[in-house]
């Protein structure tokens, strides 16, 4: 079992920064692709960002230029750092970790707001 837990969420104006932050209960990242999704009122879960085991990253089209995720191995840590941020990037923001070796699984942190606003 496998626990996350985000942070860092809040209320930003646009244009403002957040860093949002997923601890993991135990060392995973170099057996696993970690993903950051978000997803908005009425509208479906997106994959906003992930690094893989091997630490490539992608983003979606959305936010490419503007977040970027990291990770922290010493600390089982993954971040998500926000920048110029719009209205439309209000949404609740979860980690999840894919387990890429035997049992595979995956695990999903229960959520942080971002809500963007003047």
């Amino acid at each position: 079992q496998v626990q996350l837990v985000e942070s860092g969420g809040g209320l930003v104006q646009p244009g403002g920064s957040l860093r949002l932050s997923c601890a993991a209960s135990r060392n995973i990242f170099s057996i696993s692709d970690m993903n950051w999704y978000r997803q908005a009122p009425g509208k479906e879960r997106e994959l906003v960002a992930y690094i893989t085991s091997s630490g490539r990253t992608n983003y979606a089209d959305s936010v490419k230029g503007r977040f970027t995720i990291s990770r922290d191995n010493a600390k089982n840590t993954l971040n998500l750092q926000m920048n110029s941020l719009k209205p439309e990037d209000t949404a609740v923001y979860y980690c999840n970790a894919q387990i890429l070796v035997a049992p595979m699984a995956a695990y999903w942190g229960q959520g942080t707001q971002v809500t963007v606003s003047s």
